[in-house]
């Protein structure tokens, strides 16, 4: 995957859980890492439209293969629409494509943001090396 990802502008807004994500994001890692693109800052991230699929991301570095998922609507009947398999069919097609997806719900944000915030620094310094290496860019 050498060409850019297309970033889908989208005219609907960021959910309060994003809001609150992205916040903590610029709380605890201010200038420490590039900001993730999403809806509140100009775009998502499509990614799988090269098998035919157009899944978007919540957060998304697509330089280094990293997303975050807030699974909101966990206490809706039926759990939300994260609760179906086309949730779980977005999160496989993208592990399959190289992608290393982090998801969190709205609640995990709100009690421990530095855990979550450090985990997603943590997952992106990984990737920045795996990058590097010659061995990964032969996998993919």
């Amino acid at each position: 995957m050498t060409e850019p990802l297309p970033v889908y502008h989208s005219k609907a807004t960021a959910s309060e859980p994003e809001r609150a994500f992205l916040t903590q994001w610029r709380r605890f890692a201010p200038g420490y890492m590039p900001e993730p693109q999403c809806q509140e800052n100009g775009g998502e991230v499509l990614f799988a439209t090269d098998v035919e699929r157009e899944f978007r991301f919540d957060f998304a570095w697509p330089e280094l293969f990293v997303a975050v998922e807030i699974d909101g609507g966990q206490r809706k009947p039926g759990g939300g629409r994260h609760a179906h398999d086309t949730d779980r069919e977005k999160h496989n097609c993208a592990v399959s494509l190289g992608w290393r997806v982090l998801r969190y719900s709205p609640e995990m944000v709100e009690k421990d943001p530095i855990q979550v915030i450090g985990e997603v620094v943590t997952l992106l310094h990984q990737q920045e090396i795996n990058l590097e290496s010659p061995d990964f860019l032969q996998e993919y």
